[in-house]
């Protein structure tokens, strides 16, 4: 069993009159999370290998029936885990999911805890991006529920209307409520796969989530041409983010995250293979002409370790995500200055690169499960949110060859 517990003191957690609080540190599959037991305590007063208050404290007048409180906390503990071991249910539970279940959460308990829990633990797994959403939820939550602690009993149908009415008129879209409604959904999802209320608790079964059709995103072939013949210094930024407009759109409409993320390693046999960091799905493109001549600029002079394009600065993944997403919010800005030179109407962001390869796919009658495929999509359903719009210029010419008889 690759689960253990122990009693000890959170040393990170140090309270202001020096005190540190009393723990249970619970490591499961090389993951570890803490639960805190209501007690604090000068170091001085710990016996860490016996896993006890020392005699010698004069905080209470029992330290025999405190270290016995703390002893029965970690004893129900381990009849859980050992429990849901003897039902082979416990290497199917995540850490924080093992530790909701020893703190016995329930219906009536925190959705914020809960939610922060998640937002923890996808930071450990370095997922920010579902983390940031994560947590982007409970402040909203926050705000709408006058700062107050908010249980997952309160969140009910009457509950999510009010909420909605509250969005609505402050001004927001519809499409705004819609992904923070599927966030709390989420969440519900999670909690109740994780014991921490029943399905009797889902509060959408009777709710349902509304959504109205999203701005076109895709160009139209002329306009991809004209950002292509777009002459640029090299020492302009836009000379970068033009490039990476068409690097994204030659590599199946890859996100910026994924672009950024491309390493030398990655070229292998004229191809660049990759991970999608959203999915997981693998990629295996081949490097055309077109996209070879783009990125010689980029990978001259550079070891296979050394990212392809400049736009990570820093070390550790979590200091990267941050460059991307700051990268990320330049390159748009400088995507509009493009769209004005090269006067095209539609908004041009980097999503728009990944639009116009499902656009322009589809035109060129590549079946629907191969376009499915190269967008790295799990269901045929979310390609055809891509797809949903035909542009009008296709319309009339399929109604010209039917009335052209």
């Amino acid at each position: 069993m690759d689960t253990s517990i122990k009693i000890s003191l959170d040393k990170r957690r140090q309270k202001k009159d020096g005190s540190y609080p009393i723990i249970l540190r619970l490591s499961h599959f090389r993951r570890t999370t803490s639960i805190n037991l209501g007690l604090s305590i000068f170091e001085e007063f710990w016996d860490d290998k016996n896993e006890r208050i020392k005699k010698s404290y004069k905080g209470t007048s029992s330290v025999s029936k405190l270290n016995n409180r703390l002893l029965k906390e970690k004893i129900r503990a381990i009849d859980i885990f050992n429990d849901l071991y003897e039902k082979d249910k416990l290497n199917f539970l995540s850490v924080l999911q093992l530790k909701s279940r020893i703190v016995k959460t329930v219906a009536n308990d925190s959705f914020y805890e809960f939610s922060l829990g998640l937002v923890k633990e996808l930071n450990e797994t370095e997922r920010y991006g579902n983390a940031n959403i994560y947590y982007a939820i409970t402040k909203v939550l926050k705000k709408f529920h006058d700062g107050k602690d908010l249980k997952f009993a309160e969140i009910n149908y009457d509950f999510l209307k009010r909420f909605e009415i509250w969005h609505f008129a402050r001004g927001n879209s519809v499409n705004g409520l819609s992904a923070y409604m599927r966030t709390i959904r989420a969440i519900f999802n999670k909690a109740i796969k994780s014991g921490v209320i029943s399905k009797d608790a889902y509060p959408f079964s009777n709710y349902k989530i509304k959504t109205t059709p999203t701005e076109k995103r895709a160009i139209d072939i002329s306009s991809i041409k004209s950002i292509m013949q777009l002459k640029l210094d090299e020492k302009d930024s836009l000379f970068h983010y033009r490039n990476y407009f068409l690097i994204s759109y030659m590599l199946y409409g890859i996100s910026f995250i994924d672009m950024a993320f491309l390493k030398l390693e990655n070229i292998i046999d004229n191809r660049i293979k990759f991970q999608r960091r959203k999915t997981s799905k693998p990629y295996d493109i081949k490097v055309t002409p077109q996209l070879e001549e783009l990125l010689s600029f980029y990978i001259k002079d550079k070891a296979k370790s050394d990212f392809i394009f400049p736009v990570i600065t820093r070390d550790t993944f979590d200091l990267q995500y941050k460059d991307v997403l700051w990268a990320r919010k330049r390159y748009n800005k400088g995507l509009k200055e493009i769209a004005q030179l090269c006067n095209i109407d539609e908004r041009l962001t980097s999503y728009v690169s990944r639009h116009s390869f499902a656009t322009q796919a589809m035109l060129q009658d590549v079946p629907l499960q191969a376009i499915s495929a190269m967008l790295g999509h799990n269901r045929l359903s979310t390609t055809q949110i891509y797809l949903k719009s035909l542009p009008s210029q296709v319309l009339d010419d399929y109604n010209k060859k039917l009335v052209d008889l």
